[in-house]
């Protein structure tokens, strides 16, 4: 009988090893690096890869961003997308989105590929379209989870995927023991994604957990 081998935990470095298997682009590498000297968190090398799988995966020509953050995570949803492909990220930070502007303009991406718009994503969301967006990334805050998966639900067109970071939260989500609003919120928006009839989905351990969820 063969032994198995798929049920351990990997190491510390076997972790950081897959998290920077795949190579970064020289513009991603820039951007991370400036947005560490900007204090702005950036999705992890391995997300980042993830991400730009999943938008060619669909062949994403309309990608929705919550939360713009530094441009790292938007940089690698373009380099799977296709070419004619425009995201829309919406963040109530103006400061993040002229930092994301830059470096989207840096790496060559045209300014008509994407739209920046600063405001409440619960304000903005409501009004963007029904059913025609191939990808949906949530990043934003972790408190609204549960209405960002909702309107995940009524953006996405059916085959599109919805893609929630940091939902391991630093493995404060699997600690029973921990009531943080924020904690709390992650579960139930996890728990939104498996009772939904209308999803399929995984939980992937890259970076700080991200949930991949496709619409039927």
């Amino acid at each position: 009988m063969n032994e198995s081998h798929g049920t351990s935990a990997p190491s510390p470095d076997l972790w950081a090893w897959t998290e920077t298997f795949v190579p970064e682009s020289a513009a991603a590498a820039a951007a991370r690096e400036q947005a560490a000297g900007a204090g702005l968190a950036s999705v992890s090398r391995g997300s980042a890869s993830l991400l730009t799988l999943l938008a060619r995966t669909v062949s994403a020509r309309a990608v929705v961003e919550i939360g713009t953050g530094s441009g790292v995570a938007a940089l690698a949803l373009f380099d799977g997308m296709a070419p004619n492909g425009v995201l829309t990220s919406v963040d109530p930070e103006a400061e993040d989105q002229v930092h994301a502007r830059r470096t989207l303009l840096a790496a060559g991406i045209p300014s008509n590929r994407f739209r920046l718009i600063t405001g409440r994503p619960l304000d903005v969301l409501p009004r963007l379209s029904d059913g025609v967006y191939d990808l949906v990334l949530v990043t934003g805050d972790k408190l609204e989870y549960v209405e960002y998966v909702a309107q995940a639900l009524r953006l996405l067109r059916p085959g599109g995927l919805v893609v929630l970071e940091d939902v391991l939260w630093s493995g404060r989500t699997a600690d029973a023991s921990n009531e943080e609003d924020e904690t709390i919120v992650i579960r139930e928006a996890l728990e939104a994604v498996a009772d939904s009839e209308e999803l399929t989905y995984a939980l992937l351990p890259v970076g700080d957990g991200v949930l991949v969820a496709v619409k039927h």
